[in-house]
């Protein structure tokens, strides 16, 4: 099951411009890492990542080809598996022949361009992993980890406890069942 083999690549978005974390769009984030690696990796770099990003390319089965999203013609950036704009959290999918492609592509994302609005930024790649799950737990460790040194770095009590203030309020909303697909794609490794 070569062809069935998939890489979750996990990455956030940096900038210091805090409207970029605004109108970060999955197309916009799609069309920024193609064009990285046409740039990088010409046009055999694009054709390896653009078959590996739509799911074709003879993987046959029913589920061979990926989700529904991923087959739309009317999707640029069926890349793009996830995207958290508030947190800046983007999931990359790729065929797991051409995720080194992909990742050494990655670090020359220079901009994002969103509403005739061009936004400097670049990608930190965080985690390369084989399942959705394994990233969602890494994301959760490593996040676990920034709070940690976010509350060391507090220069005083105010601080420190309007931080866990802050976490405290927290919640997680009804959101999970625009990820049903993702269940699908974890099970295809």
């Amino acid at each position: 099951h070569a062809a069935l083999s998939r890489r979750y690549v996990l990455c956030e978005v940096v900038s210091e411009d805090p409207r970029c974390r605004q109108c970060i769009e999955d197309r916009a984030l799609g069309l920024a890492v193609r064009d990285a690696i046409a740039r990088v990796h010409g046009d055999y770099g694009l054709a390896c990542c653009s078959i590996s990003f739509t799911g074709a390319g003879g993987t046959g089965g029913p589920r061979g080809a990926g989700s529904l999203r991923s087959r739309s013609p009317a999707r640029v950036s069926p890349a793009v598996k996830y995207l958290n704009a508030y947190t800046g959290t983007v999931l990359l999918r790729c065929r797991k022949d051409s995720y080194r492609l992909l990742c050494s592509a990655l670090p020359f994302v220079r901009h994002l361009e969103s509403r005739a609005q061009r936004y400097p930024c670049f990608l930190n790649t965080l985690h390369v992993g084989g399942t959705i799950r394994t990233c969602q737990k890494f994301l959760i460790q490593y996040n676990r980890t920034q709070l940690l040194r976010l509350l060391q770095n507090c220069t005083n009590e105010e601080e420190r406890q309007c931080i866990q203030k802050s976490l405290l309020s927290c919640s997680l909303t009804e959101e999970q069942s625009q990820s049903g697909d993702e269940e699908e794609d974890d099970g295809t490794e």
